[in-house]
């Protein structure tokens, strides 16, 4: 055989794409060994191209990016940071950790990137660590005259001790939309910080700034946490900025669920985090399209203290999940990156007018971002009622709590609905107009169930079934048009 024969594609493999090529000979790799998992990955692709995806926080990562993730770097210890590592061999993984940093500071147009983190709650707990290092622990060394902590007496370091976990915190309430990172008990940032939270206008549902000055003037965080995941207007940093310099707290802002929406430039100004932040975390997966992980941005005077988030909060690096937010990033800055970020936007104005034309009650009346908050108690059910009502038609949600939640946060009376996976399927205004009629048409059709003692649940819902199938078969129609991954062919 020559070796133009041995580059020759087989039968099997002739006409396909480049993509397709790849995962069949991946799967056929992962079923020699256990083609359960093989065949679960295959039906993973298959449940995701069905389902009418509105999961504000989920998206789908190029082909490009999923296959930088699945690679020989998995097999690489690289602690430390670029140059500077605690394992011989690491030239590679340098590589790859400085482009995922060039490309996010340019991308953001930041000082400062950190690509380690593996989650958001990683990136959090990185820059929560970076703030407290460089505010409290750093000047007690000074005071001390101790360049590190191991040369502190037990004495010294236990006064230190107990001072680093005796700071505030005040972030946005939970049901105002913000996120339970932001120093809420059932999370070990809660554990961390004595906080407080600042919440929304109980008439018009928006952030309500001078209630926010007012609570940091009584309250004087060491850090004033900005950013949300169910919030559905824009927040000005400027103003909170603001805020933080007078009363001498470090401004931190998790743009996890809208940093696409920045990175795509539809948000700018006073609304972009990265100019009035003394420090930035997002995730790389929700609506900057990468793989699961985390990122810090960040002013040059944190950089030293978030350049030591390994060993201090993170354990080794993930170099393959570097090599896939490299690819990401790399992706973003591409201008057809904001033509998608716009598009994001127009959907979901699109998807909440269609609501509020058909009825539906919005939280704060509409949205400026990637997502809506139904209030769905005017159709009589529970947050957790709809979601399951809109699952068995086909249409994928969460739940979510409102400002003020009469039903808590595990039933909730809110549904929270976002347009970045529908975006890079391809749809559009006139389709976001279509999903709104589906929702609108089971949700109007669900009644309360009841419980075995007969009584009313906030859990069980009733809904005729030639309902949820007609919907369910209206809505797999209409993704008919917009193929998942169409380059990709499984056979």
């Amino acid at each position: 055989m020559t070796a133009t024969d041995q580059h020759a594609p087989s039968t099997a493999t002739s006409g396909l794409s480049p993509e397709s090529v790849a995962y069949r000979a991946a799967l056929e790799v992962v079923a020699g060994v256990e083609p359960r998992i093989a065949e679960a990955i295959r039906a993973e692709l298959a449940d995701q191209r069905e389902s009418l995806k509105l999961i504000a926080s989920e998206n789908y990562a190029s082909p490009a990016t999923l296959l930088a993730m699945g690679n020989w770097f998995s097999d690489k210890y690289a602690e430390g940071t670029i140059g500077r590592r605690f394992y011989a061999g690491c030239k590679n993984v340098d590589t790859v950790e400085a482009l995922a940093a060039e490309h996010a500071r340019e991308l953001f147009g930041a000082p400062y990137a950190y690509a380690q983190p593996h989650s958001g709650i990683d990136a959090n707990l990185v820059a929560f660590w970076a703030v407290l290092a460089a505010r409290v622990e750093a000047p007690a060394l000074e005071k001390l005259g101790a360049r590190l902590v191991n040369d502190l007496t037990e004495a010294d370091w236990e006064e230190l001790r107990h001072e680093l976990g005796n700071q505030r915190m005040l972030g946005m309430s939970l049901d105002a939309g913000g996120h339970l990172t932001h120093g809420f008990r059932p999370n070990i940032s809660g554990k961390m910080f004595q906080q407080r939270s600042y919440g929304t206008d109980p008439e018009t549902g928006l952030l309500d700034y001078d209630e926010l000055r007012r609570t940091a003037h009584e309250f004087k965080p060491l850090i004033l946490v900005g950013g949300y995941s169910a919030y559905p207007r824009l927040v000005n940093f400027r103003i909170m900025r603001e805020i933080a310099d007078e009363v001498g707290a470090t401004l931190h802002v998790d743009m996890a669920h809208f940093a696409g929406l920045v990175a795509g430039k539809v948000v700018t100004g006073d609304f972009d985090p990265v100019p009035h932040a003394h420090i930035v975390t997002t995730t790389t997966h929700k609506s900057l399209r990468g793989p699961r992980g985390g990122l810090v941005l960040a002013q040059e005077e944190l950089a030293p203290q978030v350049d030591r988030g390994c060993p201090m909060v993170l354990g080794g690096p993930l170099p393959h999940v570097m090599a896939a937010k490299a690819v990401a990033l790399a992706e973003a800055r591409q201008p057809s990156f904001q033509d998608y970020a716009q598009r994001i936007v127009d959907n979901a104005r699109a998807l909440a007018e269609g609501l509020q034309r058909r009825g539906a009650r919005l939280v704060t009346d509409g949205t400026d971002n990637h997502l809506v908050l139904l209030d769905v108690s005017s159709y009589g059910i529970t947050g957790r009622q709809a979601e399951a009502a809109l699952l068995e038609s086909g249409i994928v949600t969460n739940r979510n709590a409102i400002p003020r939640d009469p039903n808590g946060n595990w039933f909730t009376t809110g549904i929270r609905v976002g347009t970045p996976a529908l975006t890079t399927r391809g749809l559009g205004t006139a389709e976001m107009d279509v999903i709104a009629d589906l929702m609108h048409t089971v949700l109007s059709g669900t009644t309360q169930g009841t419980g075995k003692d007969g009584a009313v649940s906030k859990a069980k819902h009733v809904l005729d079934p030639k309902v949820s199938d007609a919907v369910a078969q209206r809505a797999s129609d209409l993704l008919s048009g917009f193929p998942l991954y169409p380059s990709i062919d499984l056979g």
